[in-house]
């Protein structure tokens, strides 16, 4: 049981480009189309935290590439370490998370660098 808890918790702590690999090979190796997991993992853990705590982690949500779709997939190809198909897919998948789980100020700046970009970008 206890390796099933561990299991769970590396899922719920997988950035998103992991996410993504993890969907290619259920994908390509197991015949798997794990779109319902994906979101389910990208979400991250339900339940409510205390309201008091300040937000120390931020996940950077792409709502819409805007004019320039394509100066917006270069970016997020270069910020995500994703490739360029993988990258595209996560702007046309709009509204996606970019970056999860983000410091503060490493969230603004990519909020900023984004939103030079033409993109909307929304902070959680």
């Amino acid at each position: 049981m206890a390796d099933l808890k561990d299991f769970a918790e590396q899922l719920v702590n997988l950035t998103v480009k992991e996410v993504n690999e993890l969907a290619t090979i259920l994908k390509d190796e197991y015949g798997i189309e794990p779109a319902a997991a994906a979101v389910a993992v990208a979400a991250g853990p339900a339940g409510g935290g205390d309201a008091e705590e300040a937000q120390t982690e931020f996940d950077v949500i792409l709502k819409a590439a805007g004019s320039s779709k394509l100066a917006v997939v270069k970016l997020v190809k270069e910020l995500t370490g994703l490739g360029l198909k993988e990258a595209k897919g996560l702007v046309d998948d709009a509204p996606s998370a970019i970056k999860e789980a983000v410091s503060k100020d490493e969230a603004e700046a990519l909020k900023t660098q984004l939103e030079e970009a033409g993109a909307e970008v929304e902070l959680k």
